[in-house]
């Protein structure tokens, strides 16, 4: 019987930090995980080297759902963004073995396609309203059938605007401190949609991130006053740990709610779910425990008619992406992906993966998730300690960011 040998972390960046795990079993097949969180990499490189990685060898590669349950249920101390991550790695690496093993692209074991492709959106951004509409006609003329509008903030802050040809808000060692203000983003950001409406009309999906920065009552009134706009979704309007403060949006607003990205299980996820109270949920490979309890949480959501639209941001590598389309082309809620191309030096490393073609990514057809991890090329980038930004409001406390 093929049992695991080894399971080495590594931790790179390639353009951004990654924390990439590599399990090999006895039997010399290989299976590749990631575990980045961002901001947080060094906690999770340390949990899985120190604690899962020794727990590891000597056990069958093939009981991935077993070594899922080991993993959450024998640490006792359950659930967050950590030990999840670390989860997801695990689990994410076995069924890439699962699929090289029966020679099959991990979306075939998952139960085949129930799409040719997947719809993805990715992220148009500018200083001001004249530069965010050049930058949706960039991604328009590119084929995307999706798209996400963002926009600075007059004299208060710039979230999701990029500053380079990549968007990247872990920036420094200690945490840039950003000034926010609702009142003016309320104000301003209705406009910016409505101008993208305006000059591109009708004919794509338009999406945008609140980024969990306003009380239930304020997305509300966002929610009803870009009803015209047609959003596929509004993204995180409040912060999502009291999930029964989404009744309230819902009460005010028929525009669509996306959340879930920095949740890490169903457990966090299933009210929102079963009261129908969000449209998409937004929950990942790498931070909700992998694609087996990913597939739980799509499971439920179908059932109560909430589609999927997995988080898939550069912090995620591309193991995860992969992952996730893998999963995305199986499941028969799928709503849309996000997607982000990664810098250049990222594919020096992370060998193979998605294609994106016509506003669609496709997996790879290689057995497992499609995707290689080059070691020594890692090497050539070393760890940078980068930390998320915080916000601070006008008068100085400390905002959501």
């Amino acid at each position: 019987m093929s049992t695991i040998e080894r399971a080495e972390v590594f931790v790179a960046s390639p353009g951004r930090n990654f924390v990439t795990l590599r399990v090999t079993t006895s039997d010399g097949v290989t299976g590749l995980g990631d575990a980045t969180l961002n901001g947080r990499e060094l906690a999770v490189a340390a949990y899985l080297r120190d604690h899962v990685a020794p727990q590891l060898v000597g056990r069958d590669p093939a009981r991935i759902e077993d070594t899922w349950q080991y993993l959450y249920r024998g640490a006792y101390w359950r659930r967050g963004p950590v030990t999840m991550t670390a989860i997801a790695a695990v689990d994410t690496a076995l069924w890439d073995i699962k699929g090289k093993v029966a020679g099959l692209p991990v979306y075939q074991l998952l139960g085949g396609r129930s799409r040719d492709g997947v719809l993805v959106y990715s992220h148009a951004s500018g200083t001001d309203v004249p530069a965010l509409l050049d930058d949706v006609a960039r991604f328009r003329e590119a084929g995307y059938r999706a798209i996400r509008a963002q926009a600075a903030v007059p004299g208060s802050g710039s979230y999701g605007v990029r500053k380079g040809a990549i968007y990247e808000p872990a920036s420094a060692a200690v945490p840039e401190e950003q000034l926010w203000s609702t009142e003016a983003y309320l104000d301003f950001a209705p406009t910016y949609l409505e101008a993208v409406r305006e000059r591109f009309g009708f004919g794509f999906h338009l999406l945008h991130d609140v980024h969990h920065r306003l009380t239930p009552i304020e997305a509300a009134r966002l929610g009803k006053r870009v009803e015209d706009c047609r959003l596929f979704w509004l993204e995180d309007p409040t912060p999502a740990e009291n999930q029964e403060s989404f009744r309230l949006i819902r009460q005010h607003t028929t525009t669509p709610i996306a959340v879930g990205e920095a949740l890490s299980s169903i457990w966090d996820v299933g009210h929102l779910i079963t009261e129908q109270l969000v449209d998409y949920v937004r929950t990942s490979v790498v931070h909700a425990g992998g694609i087996t309890h990913l597939r739980r949480i799509f499971d439920l959501a179908a059932l109560h008619q909430v589609r999927t639209g997995s988080h898939g941001a550069t912090d995620l590598s591309p193991v995860t992406l992969a992952a996730a389309v893998h999963l995305d082309l199986a499941v028969p809620n799928f709503g849309i992906q996000e997607y982000m191309p990664h810098a250049p030096e990222t594919a020096e490393v992370f060998r193979g993966g998605v294609r994106f073609e016509d506003g669609m990514l496709h997996p790879p057809e290689a057995p497992g998730l499609g995707v290689e991890y080059d070691a020594e090329a890692a090497e050539r980038f070393p760890y940078e300690p980068r930390s998320l930004p915080v916000a601070r409001r006008l008068d100085g406390s400390v905002h959501d960011w």
